[in-house]
């Protein structure tokens, strides 16, 4: 008896996360993502080092973010992220060799994983987390299109203390709204993002401009960003030669 109540009670609590997570990624697949885990976890880190909060974030939708930034997030974090379906394989298998053989550590971490990471979830690295990370990656790629993950991607990423999405940090260190970033703006933001606490695309350091050169210099080879309804061409123009 105690034994099938215990049955009934996973059974449903299985149901309800499966039908609950289903239905948010389902709704953020069309309304906008105005608060996520990270931000809510950052200001009580804040309260908590007695501190005020500071929250900076601008929703903005794709066609009023510079062509540029996801340009520069690809050449920087991601350049397959057009070609695969969230988990890049080659990447993986790489960054395991070097890790194993005591070069510096490496991620893989695609951006559709970080997108999953930052909207659903809470930083950390246990196994339990990248668990959830891969199932909601696996769901943003199944039921998003990879210009929505985008947009989604460049409005919730953390990209200074306080500060998430590309339209707060356009205003916050280039007085600026994130559509008149220059390619260069775009490439130092996209620098910092291994570390947007540490790395500041507002007083960047000497290694952040040798991050930006390297940065702007892989945009080269990364096609121009598809807009909503359009097919990825590898042939179409390359980043590197798009406007500013």
């Amino acid at each position: 008896m105690v034994l099938k109540k215990v049955r009934n009670i996973i059974k449903w609590v299985v149901v309800l996360f499966f039908s609950t997570t289903i239905l948010a990624v389902v709704a953020y697949r069309f309304i906008p993502v105005y608060l996520t885990p990270l931000m809510i976890i950052r200001c009580f880190q804040q309260v908590a080092d007695g501190e005020s909060i500071t929250l900076h974030h601008h929703w903005v939708s794709m066609d009023k973010i510079s062509p540029h930034m996801p340009v520069a997030v690809m050449a920087s974090e991601d350049a397959r992220f057009l070609k695969h379906h969230g988990f890049d394989f080659d990447a993986i298998e790489h960054a395991a060799r070097n890790n194993a053989h005591g070069g510096k550590v490496h991620g893989a971490s695609t951006i559709s994983q970080q997108t999953a990471k930052n909207v659903f979830l809470w930083p950390g690295r246990s196994w339990t987390r990248k668990g959830f990370e891969v199932y909601f990656t696996f769901l943003i790629e199944l039921m998003w299109s990879k210009q929505r993950i985008m947009e989604v991607y460049l409005n919730s990423i953390e990209m200074g203390p306080g500060i998430y999405g590309v339209d707060a940090v356009a205003e916050y260190h280039f007085d600026k709204k994130a559509q008149d970033l220059f390619r260069g703006e775009c490439a130092l933001i996209a620098a910092t993002l291994p570390n947007p606490r540490k790395f500041s695309s507002l007083h960047p350091s000497a290694y952040m401009k040798k991050r930006l050169r390297q940065i702007e210099h892989q945009m080269k080879f990364i096609p121009s960003f598809p807009r909503e309804g359009e097919d990825y061409d590898p042939g179409t123009a390359v980043g590197g030669y798009r406007g500013k």
